[in-house]
């Protein structure tokens, strides 16, 4: 019996610590990418940097728009470039609420499936229609190669410190609060994801999320 008990302990304990790898980046990934944004304390302020990936699109980003416009909060939408040029309007509508925009790669292409120079043309496509130096690979799929060609080519490569998964159907919208409870911190960049997989997490979490983060007393800034 008790050989049982602590074969379940360490199997919730290792599938703990595996999922909050996926939340909050191991040290060794941020060491290969540490010229990448993870996280950006501002002294003498709590701060956290609220990021959408995967837009825009006219089923979500404007529900999004709206809920930030109703708590005067601006963030960073890193936006798909096929997307920005199906939906122009929307992308635009982004951009005149003061927002920050970076680029999430034209065909939202996971950079370990590709060759450095297929990717940095995806992105460099992608550019064509998003204005900014700020670039999230999709997934944080990135080859070494390829975050060398980025910063070569002037981009500023921005992960994070704390992804939600409200893109995860097998998580319920109390899980995906919690994600932002359990693991912000001061200078946490936070992913949510402005996308139809994500609108039921998204839409019970993110208000929440707000309501919480401002109860502890953060600060909400764009990416620099």
């Amino acid at each position: 019996m008790y050989g049982h008990i602590s074969y379940i302990s360490f199997f919730d304990f290792c599938k703990k610590y595996l999922l909050m790898l996926i939340e909050q980046p191991p040290k060794l990934y941020r060491f290969l990418f540490h010229n990448a944004i993870w996280r950006k304390t501002i002294d003498g302020q709590k701060t956290v940097y609220l990021t959408f990936d995967d837009g825009p699109i006219p089923e979500i980003t404007p529900w999004v728009l709206d809920l930030l416009h109703s708590y005067n909060i601006k963030a960073t939408f890193f936006c798909v470039g096929d997307n920005v040029r199906k939906y122009p309007e929307v992308y635009q509508d982004i951009l005149r609420r003061g927002h920050r925009v970076g680029n999430h790669t034209f065909n939202h292409v996971q950079g370990w499936k590709f060759r450095t120079g297929t990717f940095l043309a995806n992105v460099q496509k992608a550019s064509e229609l998003i204005q900014s130096n700020l670039v999230r690979p999709p997934h944080g799929h990135m080859r070494l190669p390829q975050n060398g060609a980025l910063m070569c080519s002037g981009y500023q490569v921005v992960m994070w410190d704390v992804v939600t998964r409200d893109y995860n159907k097998k998580l319920t919208p109390e899980h995906v609060l919690d994600n932002v409870k359990n693991y912000v911190r001061d200078g946490s960049v936070i992913v949510f994801h402005d996308s139809l997989k994500a609108e039921r997490n998204l839409k019970y979490a993110l208000p929440r999320a707000i309501d919480w983060l401002l109860s502890q007393r953060y600060c909400f800034e764009t990416l620099p």
